[in-house]
């Protein structure tokens, strides 16, 4: 969320920045700067209110000890109290429709963040590796899947529906490998642990910005103020809702396995084969709580740990950096690390890192302190993928398949399979 304050003073760069993401909030900037300005009239009038209940419930008790007649101000006293519960009510309704106009509202892009449209405005910082050449023509990674029996999305349609998958042997395995290989990977060059529920509550999913605005595109649990986890980033970000961090300990680096669950409302007809884009899948999350004064170094080494894996597994990608019209709605600035899919002749996300400053920490309320006299400030959340199972899975599939269609497993992943192919 942003800052209400600097929404005040800077109403106009305010909008200037959120135009640059292709949507225009001025009229939305203005209704919040419009329902402020009546809040703090009204809160001034109430506190003037009260005050003077408190200097007439003063009054009242000499008053009577001088035997002086009462009626008059304690009817007075009976209409300012009943004032002043509507204040209190106006004044609620107003800090209610302030913080929902406000929940709507986007990050602002950080200024070194290029302007642009869509994805096509998003410029390349670097790439590791050359696209895969074959002397054969490559399958897909679905039919890969198919003819080894390592993938079965038919029988997850009969037991759930479209978009669900079975692994099944070799390929079961190979899932869990790439989870374990990077859960080592990562925790080795210092992130901790932690294993987060898939169930949160809707305030944890406010607190990460994936309520109130992108409702439709999570799974809740029917009749419970429960929803299952898009991604491990919102019960890992939402660890230290509602508290006061020792400054001294950040930065903070945790990576999480988990299962992911979402609508996918919007993509009908984008990726329909394989294991692209599911409403279930695993991925390993990479989350940090930095202090502001860092937290953009704090990104780019978050982008070096995600790409870090890739390499191990021998996997062309390339790093691009989202331009304004591109960027997710907490973002500042956001790292799209793309990996080689022959199947698509072209790169496709594989993780995306970003660096949220203050913006989700101000809807979780998770500060810090440096110092115990210190007043709290907000602290700087940063996450990304470490990466995205299945799309390693179906990367690994088809960018190491051999023309008789069996798999090499890469090399890092060998001890973790216990076998060096597949088929």
């Amino acid at each position: 969320m942003l800052d209400l304050r600097m929404i005040r003073t800077e109403a106009e760069r305010v909008k200037e920045r959120l135009l640059t993401r292709g949507a225009d909030y001025r009229a939305d900037i203005d209704a919040i700067l419009e329902k402020d300005a009546e809040r703090r009239d009204l809160l001034l009038l109430a506190e003037q209110r009260k005050a003077r209940q408190n200097e007439v419930s003063r009054e009242i008790p000499a008053m009577k000890k001088a035997g002086q007649d009462t009626a008059a101000i304690l009817q007075e006293m009976s209409a300012l109290s009943d004032q002043i519960k509507l204040d209190d009510a106006k004044l609620s309704a107003l800090n209610k429709e302030i913080l929902d106009l406000m929940a709507m509202l986007p990050n602002l892009p950080d200024e070194s963040v290029p302007v642009g449209r869509d994805a096509d405005d998003n410029p390349e910082m670097r790439r590791w590796g050359e696209p895969t050449a074959f002397s054969f023509e490559p399958k897909p990674h679905w039919e890969l899947g198919r003819a080894l029996d390592i993938l079965d999305p038919e029988a997850a349609a009969r037991v759930t529906g479209a978009r669900f998958h079975f692994y099944k042997g070799l390929g079961a395995r190979l899932e869990r490998a790439v989870i374990n290989f990077y859960l080592d990977t990562h925790t080795a060059r210092g992130y901790t642990e932690i294993l987060p529920p898939f169930i949160v509550n809707a305030d944890a999913m406010f607190g990460t910005g994936n309520l109130p605005k992108f409702a439709e595109d999570v799974f809740k649990l029917q009749g419970l103020d429960y929803y299952l986890i898009p991604t491990a980033e919102v019960p890992v970000t939402n660890y230290y809702r509602e508290q006061i961090m020792d400054g001294g300990t950040l930065p903070q680096f945790f990576c999480a396995y988990s299962g992911c669950f979402r609508a996918e409302a919007g993509s009908a007809g984008r990726d329909t084969r394989g294991l692209i884009r599911q409403h279930q899948f695993n991925k390993v999350e990479l989350v940090k709580f930095a202090h502001p004064d860092d937290s953009f170094a704090q990104l780019e080494g978050m982008t070096r740990d995600a790409t870090f894996v890739l390499e191990q597994l021998g996997l062309p990608h390339r790093v691009i950096c989202l331009c304004t019209g591109d960027m997710g709605f907490c973002s500042a600035k956001t790292y799209d690390v793309e990996v080689w899919l022959p199947s698509y002749d072209r790169y496709a996300e594989i993780s995306s890192c970003s660096n949220c400053l203050d913006f989700q920490a101000r809807r979780a309320n998770i500060r810090f302190k440096m110092d115990a006299g210190d007043k709290p400030q907000f602290v700087h959340t940063l996450n990304g993928s470490g990466v995205a199972i299945g799309r390693t899975v179906a990367a690994i599939l088809e960018n190491y398949q051999n023309e008789d269609g069996s798999v090499t497993v890469p090399e890092a992943l060998r001890r973790y399979m216990g076998v060096d192919r597949i088929g």
